[in-house]
């Protein structure tokens, strides 16, 4: 069973920056897809980011340009980069790691980002 846990989370200005972290174990091979998944106050869920094991990425269109995604696959870490944080941002952070590409297997226990002045 994979385990993730994140770390990063908190209070931060508009235009700040915060840097998301979130390491799997339970496994002895790296997860193929690691990612993070973002849910606004009113529920609403989005992908923010995700990362294949071989270097693939993918972005929301809403974060493009100020959010990086990392992995560490030596460690099975990833780690999601937030740059220009905008009130809009606000939300709880999910990690996840996916057998395939496509998939959605285990999840974090979510971090809170609250973009405010």
């Amino acid at each position: 069973q994979v385990q993730l846990v994140e770390s990063g989370g908190g209070l931060v200005q508009p235009g700040g920056s915060l840097r998301l972290s979130c390491a799997a174990s339970g496994s002895t091979v790296s997860p193929y897809a690691m990612g993070w998944y973002r849910q606004f106050p009113g529920k609403q869920r989005e992908r923010v980011a995700r990362m294949a094991r071989g270097g693939l990425t993918d972005y929301a269109d809403s974060v493009k340009g100020r959010f990086t995604v990392s992995r560490d696959n030596a460690r099975s870490t990833v780690h999601l980069q937030m740059n220009s944080l905008q009130p809009e941002d606000t939300a709880v952070y999910y990690c996840y790691a996916g057998k395939s590409w496509f998939s959605y297997d285990y999840w974090g226990q979510g971090t809170q980002v609250t973009v405010s002045s």
